[in-house]
């Protein structure tokens, strides 16, 4: 299965910088928790890539599956409540083969599926296996962090976890990653 391409710029303690290639990416916004975000997202973009876009013609899946969480929305209070809650939203993202520029893949049926061009970029990068859960990535994310400030590494963005394996893979043969843009 086709990775995005990136090559390897050190290797510090647990984790590796990296400088990625200018790629594309087909990204659906999901509201909710993530582990429905990420399926409900999967489910959606699946389609997409299976041919519901305007050549109908299947696109080859590739890896990482990456999910990020995008702005919180505030919730409008209920009646009897007096404190505005956040609803989780999540950014989840097929990265596309490539092969394709923004002008020869085909466009997505639908609206809510959108396709953009990621520039190259230098990223930090932890891996770890089993399911990448909320609350598992949350704590790979707090180490990740940790170990590039106590390195001096300066953070340029939100962290992204990325999973590489179906679904159906057992937990110890997963493989999964948080990365972190860097300037």
């Amino acid at each position: 299965m086709e990775e995005a391409a990136y090559s390897v710029i050190t290797k510090a303690g647990s984790y590796e910088l990296r400088s990625y290639d200018p790629h594309l990416r087909a990204e659906v916004v999901m509201d909710g928790p993530y582990r429905k975000s990420l399926y409900g997202g999967f489910r959606v973009l699946a389609d997409y890539i299976f041919g519901n876009n305007t050549a109908s013609t299947g696109i080859s899946m590739t890896a990482p599956v990456v999910s990020e969480e995008s702005e919180k929305i505030a919730m409008t209070a209920p009646v009897l409540h007096q404190e505005q809650e956040e609803k989780e939203r999540h950014v989840i993202s097929f990265i596309m083969p490539a092969e394709y520029t923004l002008e020869t893949l085909p466009k997505p049926n639908n609206a809510s599926v959108t396709v953009r061009e990621i520039g190259a970029q230098k990223m930090a990068a932890l891996r770890f296996g089993g399911y990448a859960t909320k609350g598992r990535a949350e704590r790979r994310i707090e180490r990740l962090l940790k170990a590039l400030a106590d390195d001096g590494i300066t953070v340029a963005g939100e962290a992204q976890v990325a999973q590489f394996n179906p679904p159906w893979t057992p937990p110890w043969m997963r493989r999964n990653e948080i990365l972190i843009p860097m300037e």
